[in-house]
């Protein structure tokens, strides 16, 4: 099974009686599930079936939801504003009385804009309920193709994710082979520096010693072992089931973790090299991991 992604859209539309509408559904990426719902006036109850409906698909992401309706004009109820027409004649008294433009025929009236209106609701409780009911239904197959426009998306971001481990994994084993080197480096180097101070005084014991000591503090054994546990971590959360994105963002913490304490321990410019070729890609990781749900 693959990842899902938190970004990606869906459309339904549907009719019934004299009504018709669409369903919109898109998700954006988001650290929490956060839901956003707007719909017709009157219908009440869709905000809580696009909610539920939501919750039950998706774990993380800003979910928007749109639901418009119209209904035909032979099923609308038409209503007229008296109190619109009053205020335009109230506007235009002056001009009539002046002379200036005629009286105001009732077609001229009726054509002014917000004085014809079309009530958008429904008389019959049980007609409203068969439409919520159609409406619903056009509300899931919007959230099932925002589903499987995210499950699309993950589908990339597995390929993704698993070349960038891919990856870390060959950088980590690179580092590993080039850090073998490091306490010969730090001994020739100790060596040097007390020759200079010394001479050829410097005893050859202190030298060893010293270079020794060096060498643990500059061990990365443990960071490397940590590294190859975490790929092993992060291949199996790419594989796994469920939402893993949090799991995944935490893990690429651990990642950077490790990685900057190796830079810091190296002592070679070739390993300073690998890590920081490996910082740059988990960072790029990091980046597509903000992706995932």
């Amino acid at each position: 099974m693959s990842l899902n992604g938190m970004t990606g859209f869906g459309r339904a539309e549907g009719a019934a009686e004299d009504w018709s509408w669409s369903v919109e559904a898109r998700s954006v990426n988001g650290r929490n599930l956060e839901i956003r719902f707007r719909g017709p006036p009157g219908f009440d109850t869709l905000e809580r079936v696009a909610r539920e409906g939501t919750q039950a698909r998706f774990a993380r992401g800003q979910v928007t939801i749109g639901v418009q309706a119209k209904r035909g004009e032979s099923g609308a109820q038409v209503r007229i504003n008296l109190d619109q027409i009053e205020r335009y004649l109230e506007a235009g008294s002056a001009l009539v009385a002046a002379g200036k433009v005629a009286p105001p025929s009732l077609d001229g009236l009726l054509a002014l804009r917000g004085v014809v209106e079309a009530a958008e609701t429904v008389d019959d409780p049980e007609a409203q309920s068969a439409i919520e009911a159609a409406m619903a239904l056009s509300l899931g197959a919007a959230l099932e193709g925002l589903a499987e426009a995210r499950r699309e998306e993950g589908v990339a971001l597995t390929g993704v994710l698993t070349t960038l481990v891919d990856r870390i994994d060959i950088l980590v084993r690179q580092a590993g082979d080039v850090a073998g080197g490091q306490p010969a480096a730090l001994k020739a180097r100790f060596e040097t520096r007390m020759s200079e101070l010394l001479g050829e005084a410097a005893p050859v014991e202190r030298i060893v010693t010293e270079a020794a000591a060096m060498a643990v503090k500059a061990d990365v054994r443990e960071e490397l072992d940590r590294l190859a546990g975490h790929i092993d971590g992060a291949r199996s959360l790419i594989a796994g089931e469920g939402p893993s994105g949090r799991r995944l963002d935490f893990l690429t913490q651990e990642f950077m973790r490790e990685a900057n304490t190796l830079c810091s321990k190296s002592a070679l410019s070739a390993l300073t090299t690998v890590g920081l070729d490996l910082k740059a890609t988990i960072e790029q990781f990091r980046e597509q991991v903000q992706n995932v749900e």
